[in-house]
């Protein structure tokens, strides 16, 4: 079974424009997520999905494969899935773009998810929050997981809402990290769906999946990563570079 990883790197971001080639220790952000990606053992390519041709550039000059795709694109899947329509590979991963401390053994065990479990066609990351502000905070997609690890939802909203004065010690809280794997058939079927209620209300497209009855389980990590999403963010990228350095 075969498996390849997609970077979709979107150039005209609307909060951070051109934060792909934005520089993290020297390097643009979208080389480090590659990186990484080619760090993994599980994946057999790792392909930059660009919409704009300084991206293709760049990425081309450091070494990684890369293709052009529409730039009006609405969603990252949407993109994936017009990078592989024509490659034969089994398993799809989408690693973003802006994740440029992903992390390879988590990325290997989603991909093994899906090479273990025939029945899964799709599957994505969650990690147990540890800060009340963070299961407050509406930026932060919280997820509520099944004892299978089948996700039962996804929301802004702080969920599961605890009615006890006192937080039990088994409850676990999860936040959602943006890293998926799909089987390509699948993928390649969920992209021309039209956006679901709770989609629009939410606006998480994963909950376009669960509304249609199918289910994406989960792959509980415990390593850190970030989102580079703003300028202050890509700060924040600096100083961690720099510790890990």
């Amino acid at each position: 079974m075969t498996a390849i990883g997609i970077i979709p790197a979107r150039f005209a971001s609307t909060r951070f424009p051109a934060k792909v080639l934005a520089k993290i220790g020297g390097k643009p952000m979208i080389e480090h997520v590659w990186e990484r990606a080619m760090q993994c053992q599980q994946l057999d390519d790792v392909v930059i999905a660009c919409d704009h041709a300084d991206v293709f550039k760049t990425a081309s000059r450091f070494g990684a494969k890369a293709m052009m795709t529409n730039p009006n694109h609405l969603s990252g899947s949407n993109r994936v899935a017009e990078a592989v329509k024509d490659l034969e590979f089994d398993i799809v991963v989408n690693i973003q773009g802006d994740e440029p401390f992903a992390d390879p053994p988590t990325i290997d065990s989603l991909t093994m998810l899906l090479k273990n479990d025939a029945q899964c066609q799709m599957g994505t990351v969650v990690k147990e929050i540890t800060d009340e502000k963070d299961f407050q905070n509406p930026n932060v997609v919280k997820c509520v997981i099944d004892i299978k690890g089948y996700a039962l939802y996804f929301s802004r909203s702080p969920i599961p809402f605890n009615r006890n004065a006192n937080k039990p010690a088994e409850l676990k809280q999860y936040r959602h990290l943006g890293l998926y794997a799909y089987r390509k058939d699948f993928l390649l079927q969920y992209k021309d769906w039209p956006k679901s209620m709770l989609e629009v209300a939410e606006q998480l497209e994963q909950l376009r999946v669960l509304e249609k009855g199918y289910r994406i389980k989960t792959v509980v990590t415990t390593a850190d990563s970030m989102a580079v999403d703003t300028p202050d963010d890509l700060k924040k990228a600096e100083q961690w570079f720099a510790q890990l350095s």
